[in-house]
This record gives C-alpha cells, sequence and structure tokens, in this order.
C-alpha cells in the first residue's frame, strides 16, 4: 500500500482538530481542551521558530557565499524584490477591486450602519478629523438624541486591551521618520537581532553583508568558513525533518486549541461570529483563492512553463497545510525551503537567498485583507473613500506589508496604520478581530505560496531550476 503523503496526514490532523473542540465545546470541555491539548500546539510552533532563525541565518550566508559573481548577487537580488513589490500590488488592486464591487460593508442593516456613523463622527470630532465625504449626521437633530446613547459606547472601544496594545505599537511606527525602516534593518548588536524574531530583516542583512564578504576573501580563506556553514545548515534541516514527522499531531493540537478558545463552551458563539461578518470573510476569501489559483498559476505559466499546474500544487502541499495550519510565514520557513529545493527543483543558492526575504518582506495575502478590511470598515460607516485615498491604501498596504513580522495576526497592527493613513478610526480593528484568526490561516498559505512562486520565477531566470515530477511525501521521509 503506497505511503500516505505528509500533506494529507497534516489535513487529517486539522480535521480531526476542528472536530475534536466542537465536541468539547458542546461536552463542556474546552478548559481541558485549552489546558491540555492546546500547549502542544504552541511548542509546534516554538520549535518550528526555533529552527527558522538559525536556518535563515545560515542558509542565505550559504546561498550568497555560493553564487561566486558579486555582480549576479546584486542582480538576483534586484529581480527578487521588484517582482515582490509586483506581486504585492497586484494583491491589493485585486482586493480593492472585490471590496468595491461586492461592498460587503453596505449589506449590513442600515440602522448598525447609522449607529456606526454616528460613532465615526463622536471620533473625527474628538480626534480633530474632517469628515470624509462632507456629511456630518450629528447636524441632524434626529440623530443627535441616538448619538448621546452610543457616545459613551464609542468612548470605550479604546479600552479593549488588545487594541490597546495594537495601537501602541502602530504610534510608534507612525512616529518614526521616513528612514526609520532602513535604520531598524542594520542591527546595532547582532546576538540582540537573534534573541527576537520580530527583528528577521536585521539578520537577513548579517547574512547577506557576511556572505558577500566571504566573496571578497581568498578561497582558502573562505571554504572552511563555508564548509562550517553547510555543515550547520544540514543539521538544522535534518531537524526540520524530525519535526515533521510529529506534525499531524501538533497540527491536530493548534487547530483544537485555537476553535475551542473562539468558542469556548458554546458552539453557538462560532456560527454567530461567521453569521456577522460572513459577507466580509467571502470576500477576502475569493480574494485569497484567487492568488492562490488563478494568479500565481497564471504567473508561473508566463515565466516558468516547466511547472505543471497540478505539479506546482502537489509539490508546495507540504508547506501550504502547514502554512494553514501555523499562520505563521516564519514558522513555516523551513518546509517552504525544503519543498522548493526538493520537490520543485529550485538550486539552494536561489531556494536560501528568496525565500528568507520572502517570509520577511512579500506578505501578499496580508496586503490583499487590509485592503479589504479598509473599505469594509469605511463601508459599515456609511464613509465612501475617493480613488485618492484608495490609491493611499495602495501605498501604504505595501509598505506596510513589507513591515509586517512573519508570525500570527502580525497584520492587525499594520493594519492600523493603513486605517489612520486615510483618518478612519484605528480601534475599528476590534470589528473585524473575531474572524481575523481563521482569514490568518488562509493569507499566510498566500503568502507562501507567493514566495515558492516568485522562487521559481527567479530560479528559471537564472536556469538553476531543474523540476521533476515526484511525491512530495518523499521529501520528508526519515527512512530515505
Amino acid at each position: 500500500m503506497k505511503k500516505l503523503a505528509l500533506h494529507w496526514k497534516i489535513i487529517i490532523g486539522m480535521v480531526l482538530g476542528i472536530i475534536w473542540a466542537l465536541i468539547s465545546s458542546s461536552m463542556g470541555w474546552s478548559a481541558f481542551t485549552i489546558n491540555w491539548i492546546d500547549p502542544f500546539g504552541t511548542i509546534f510552533i516554538n520549535l518550528l521558530k526555533l529552527i527558522a532563525v538559525p536556518l535563515v541565518l545560515f542558509s542565505i550566508i550559504s546561498g550568497v557565499a555560493n553564487i561566486g559573481d558579486p555582480s549576479s548577487l546584486g542582480r538576483m537580488g534586484g529581480k527578487t524584490l521588484g517582482i515582490y513589490l509586483l506581486t504585492t500590488i497586484m494583491a491589493i488592486s485585486l482586493g480593492l477591486l472585490l471590496v468595491n464591487t461586492f461592498k460587503p460593508g453596505k449589506l449590513m442593516d442600515e440602522q448598525s450602519r447609522i449607529d456606526n456613523r454616528i460613532s465615526y463622527e463622536i471620533w473625527a470630532d474628538a480626534e480633530g478629523y474632517q469628515i470624509k465625504d462632507g456629511i456630518n449626521y450629528l447636524k441632524d437633530p434626529a440623530f443627535l438624541e441616538r448619538a448621546q446613547e452610543i457616545s459613551e459606547l464609542s468612548k470605550s472601544e479604546l479600552k479593549e486591551a488588545s487594541v490597546a496594545d495594537k495601537m501602541q505599537t502602530a504610534e510608534k511606527s507612525k512616529e518614526s521618520t521616513p528612514l526609520q525602516p532602513l535604520v531598524d534593518i542594520v542591527p546595532d548588536n547582532f546576538f540582540s537581532s537573534l534573541a527576537d524574531n520580530g527583528r528577521m530583516l536585521q539578520i537577513i542583512f548579517f547574512a547577506i553583508f557576511f556572505g558577500v564578504c566571504l566573496l571578497f576573501i581568498p578561497s582558502d580563506k573562505s571554504k572552511p568558513v563555508l564548509k562550517l556553514v553547510d555543515g550547520i545548515n544540514e543539521v538544522f534541516l535534518k531537524m526540520v525533518d524530525i519535526v515533521m514527522q510529529a506534525a499531524p499531531f501538533f497540527v491536530f493540537a493548534l487547530l483544537a486549541g485555537v476553535v475551542s478558545k473562539m468558542a469556548g463552551n458554546d458552539i453557538g458563539k462560532v456560527l454567530e461570529i461567521f453569521k456577522s461578518l460572513s459577507w466580509y470573510s467571502l470576500t477576502v476569501l475569493v480574494g485569497l483563492l484567487m492568488m492562490i489559483f488563478v494568479i500565481y498559476p497564471l504567473i508561473l505559466k508566463l515565466f516558468v512553463k516547466q511547472i505543471p499546474y497540478t505539479g506546482f500544487f502537489k509539490s508546495m502541499s507540504p508547506a501550504q497545510t502547514l502554512a494553514f495550519s501555523t499562520s505563521s510565514s516564519a514558522a513555516t520557513l523551513p518546509v517552504t525551503m525544503e519543498c522548493v529545493e526538493q520537490n520543485l527543483g529550485v538550486d539552494k543558492k536561489i531556494s536560501s537567498f528568496v525565500l528568507p526575504i520572502g517570509a520577511t518582506v512579500n506578505m501578499d495575502g496580508t496586503s490583499l485583507y487590509q485592503a479589504v478590511a479598509v473599505i469594509f470598515l469605511a463601508q459599515i460607516h456609511m464613509i465612501d473613500l475617493t480613488i485618492g485615498q484608495q490609491l493611499t491604501v495602495v501605498l501604504t498596504a505595501t509598505l506596510a506589508s513589507i513591515g509586517s513580522a512573519a508570525v500570527p495576526s502580525a497584520g492587525l497592527v499594520m493594519l492600523i496604520i493603513v486605517l489612520s493613513s486615510v483618518g478612519l478610526n484605528p480601534a475599528w480593528i476590534a470589528i473585524i478581530f473575531p474572524v481575523d484568526r481563521i482569514l490568518d490561516m488562509f493569507r499566510t498559505v498566500v503568502n507562501v505560496t507567493g514566495d515558492a512562486t516568485v522562487c521559481s520565477i527567479i530560479a528559471d531566470g537564472e536556469n538553476m531550476l531543474n523540476y521533476k515530477e515526484k511525491d512530495p511525501a518523499e521529501t520528508f521521509d526519515l527512512d530515505s
């Protein structure tokens, strides 16, 4: 009997995790699930993050130093960033097209939208913002009584602890100078950067700098260093292999914990959450699925003809299912690298350079979701953003996606900055909190799929792609 592929094992683990969570909610066992099962999911993500940082460091050093020609590095780096930027703009544009076509925010009942509009005007008046469309409902006596009723609710929005925490993080970003992102890339203490998963760009900078310097020293001096780097890299790849053997169980624990935390002991909560935000969620999902199954395959067909449609998804399925369950591009990175190298046939020199950069700066799924979320939140508050304001959303979301950490729900922090850029209330992120965790799973799959697509394009352009049809389950077979 043929051995069951890893991605099918992970999918089975995910489904069983959700089923267990729903059963435990109906039986009143949610506390048990959260206390005794969910921690194994946290251990899984921690293990992958533990491997991800050193793997990024040594992979990039190895990849850069083995390129051989510094001019090739510059050319490849320029192409990588250029294509990543292009796919990000495509994702945001698709998101804006869908949200302006379906108008999910306008499907909410009229009274709720009026209440939301009044809350917005109270907030705008307090903050000194000019009303975006020139219509001030607070000047209408019919609305003043209702405004009094909900003004306290509006003022209390910012008391939400999780919102306030993200607001504080975003405020620091807004107060920084225009060149602050450039300053943040260069670490003042490399060991501090290694200790913080949020400083992945600093690690990438150091690794590229180290690898470039290896190119400029005599080969008799660089070879021992490269041999050590390659050896350490192999150890971390083997660690990925071992961790992935237990992935189905860990994914079961992860999904059981996520759903149990959402539902508690009341399954109806999950259904109500999705019912109230269903049109928004559906719009985001349509956009994300179009990126995965239409946009990326179309790009591959245009630029990389040797990888077939089904072959690409078969090759990337372990990384995609893991991305869905962990909601973290950084945690999935070791598996993404393994799939791209072993299944898609991308040369290690390319994957070790392109993929770590992509996991940090290429957030197509996050960008699309931010574009949809901003327009949706404006719609439910009866605000029509102009073309100019929507272009501002495109620009800000593009820059914000580059700054998004490759960890679960980091996009919410960046969404605050995007909302502020068009004069909308950042506290509105609380409205989409309930469905964010589930949507985060899908947009992480988009991010990982986008990284693999761009990596394949770069490899094909550099004549370093050798795709051969094979079973992706073999990638993680310890006995082979």
